[in-house]
């Protein structure tokens, strides 16, 4: 975890430079703990949410198991939702496209919903309503085995890389 370092005193305006205290990954974080708060509390229904870890990193590449069952897993490491639905299994982003809050998965609804601006998406990341102008962000993914495999530096956004969004799965 980053603090400050209190030998700098910010309030006459000196630098902090070694403090490491980027806004975006200050923005990161806050919006993997939203992500984190929203579902935590959450009863079990029809897509239940576990939080999971990945099985291993190659570069940018990280390795899931392939979920069992349908359902939500949120890795906190990574910002990223695995989810199993419809026979298919995808490895979303956890913010929204519209301004990168964290989304909030709905288990009586059976979608994910952005607490900011109340965009709607299926359980597929497919836009239902709201301010986006998208659906959610997927990552590359590819089967290996028993395993998802996700290029977390291969993110498509539907409007910008169309096909290869819709690509974006693997066979569950």
């Amino acid at each position: 975890m980053t603090t400050l370092n209190p030998e700098h005193n910010l309030e006459r305006g000196e630098s902090c430079t070694s403090c490491d205290l980027g806004r975006r990954m200050f923005l990161r974080n806050a919006a993997t703990a939203v992500a984190l708060l929203a579902v935590a509390g959450t009863p079990a229904a029809a897509l239940p949410v576990r939080f999971v870890e990945s099985l291993g990193r190659a570069g940018k590449e990280v390795t899931y198991p392939i979920p069992a069952a349908d359902g939500v897993n949120v890795d906190k490491d990574n910002d990223a939702f695995i989810v199993r639905t419809g026979g298919k299994v995808f490895v979303f982003a956890v913010t929204c496209p519209h301004q990168n809050t964290a989304l909030k998965w709905l288990d009586g609804d059976r979608r994910f919903q952005c607490p900011k601006h109340k965009s709607k998406y299926t359980a597929e990341g497919v836009f239902i309503e709201g301010r986006a102008t998208r659906s959610m962000d997927r990552f590359a993914v590819r089967k290996a085995g028993n395993t998802v495999v996700a290029d977390l530096d291969k993110l498509y956004e539907e409007d910008q890389d169309g096909a290869k969004w819709k690509e974006a799965f693997i066979p569950a």
